[in-house]
């Protein structure tokens, strides 16, 4: 892994540190810009879903659960940016870094291009890309190996915290750190970048989401019967889940339609 895009001589002065994409520590900004783990909605252990649920008290956004792989773009102010995936870091403007052997710089490269840099900070644009043979669920999206991609949230994370040391960034990040965009912010950046977001499903009041598991396994099957985002007509059409979201963003949690039928063969068989 590179940790600077430029030689340890040849590093620009402290005071362009946090604005210049050559002077930055690859590794503190890899681990700030990664997507934080989504909890589900009902508690798993080994793969079996528990009774305890996330609680929700305000209105709850559904949207589309895409089975693809987690991308990530960090834009800098003045527009400079890296394309990353769960993990690592891909590729950056001009080509600096490239790893043309992963399916996301290729889908994302023109993208990122064009994405609206933030004023200040850090803003990291999160993507689900799916289709061709990205993951084991990809004939679901495509029947042609067709790729897509669908925005499904915005952080901003302020330059200052990748100064820490390593281990205090992967903490910041993981106790909620970045700042995500709320559902109507999120919703114009991806009207003023013309990108589409993962399918917003509904939005309902808390007390309308099941918390025993055969209820949350019917709705489910009856919220999202079928994908959304099939990109062409041989795609087998079946659903992952649903992301169950507060309009804030400050509480978020995953439905899986897999993890409930698991589950509920695993009760049947006791």
């Amino acid at each position: 892994m590179l940790t600077s895009l430029v030689d340890a001589g040849n590093a620009r002065p402290t005071e362009d540190f946090l604005l210049n994409l050559d002077a930055l520590d690859l590794d503190a900004l890899n681990s700030a810009t990664k997507y934080p783990p989504i909890p589900t909605y009902h508690e798993i252990d080994r793969g079996t879903l528990l009774d305890n649920v996330v609680a929700f008290s305000d209105d709850v956004v559904l949207t589309e659960k895409v089975d693809g792989t987690n991308a990530r773009v960090a834009v800098l102010p003045d527009g400079d940016y890296v394309i990353g995936s769960r993990e690592d870091l891909l590729h950056a403007r001009d080509d600096r870094v490239i790893n043309e052997t992963d399916s996301i710089v290729p889908a994302l490269r023109s993208l990122a291009d064009r994405l609206t840099a933030p004023a200040a900070g850090i803003r990291v644009y999160f993507f689900e890309v799916f289709g061709d043979k990205i993951t084991k669920a990809s004939k679901q999206y495509t029947g042609n190996r067709a790729v897509g991609y669908r925005l499904f949230d915005v952080a901003a994370v302020d330059a200052s915290v990748l100064e820490r040391p390593r281990p205090a960034i992967s903490s910041w990040r993981k106790n909620g750190g970045q700042q995500f965009l709320a559902e109507d912010d999120l919703a114009l950046a991806a009207m003023e970048n013309g990108i589409e977001l993962t399918p917003r499903l509904d939005r309902i009041t808390a007390d309308q989401l099941p918390t025993d598991l055969t209820g949350m396994q019917h709705f489910l099957a009856t919220r999202l019967p079928s994908t959304r985002v099939a990109l062409d007509d041989g795609a087998g059409g079946r659903p992952e889940g649903i992301v169950l979201r507060t309009s804030d963003r400050s509480l978020i949690a995953k439905a899986r339609v897999e993890d409930y039928a698991r589950t509920m063969q695993r009760h049947a068989a006791r």
